[in-house]
């Protein structure tokens, strides 16, 4: 099983709703806020659906405004892999 990593969610989010000037997501941004990255929950919403397009595992929506720090993200999806594994 392929866990998602930190790399993977960057990639989407730079294809899914693209990047500020004023951000750096090469930089360690696990625990940085979504929004002090300049996404809202819209932006979250596009790039939840396009994650779980590639990873088997699904973030309710009502469950996206309480992940808030990519860190976060990474971790629900993760267990999510490992309980279906």
């Amino acid at each position: 099983m392929r866990e998602m990593t930190l790399d993977d969610l960057t990639r989407v989010i730079r294809a899914t709703v693209g990047v500020d000037d004023s951000v750096d997501l090469n930089a360690d941004i696990r625990d940085t806020l979504f929004t002090d990255l300049g996404y809202d929950s819209l932006a979250l919403l596009e790039v939840v659906s396009r994650l779980e397009k590639e990873f088997p595992a699904s973030v309710p929506e009502e469950k996206i405004s309480d992940l808030r720090t990519p860190r976060e993200l990474i971790e629900f999806v993760n267990a999510q892999l490992t309980a279906a594994a």
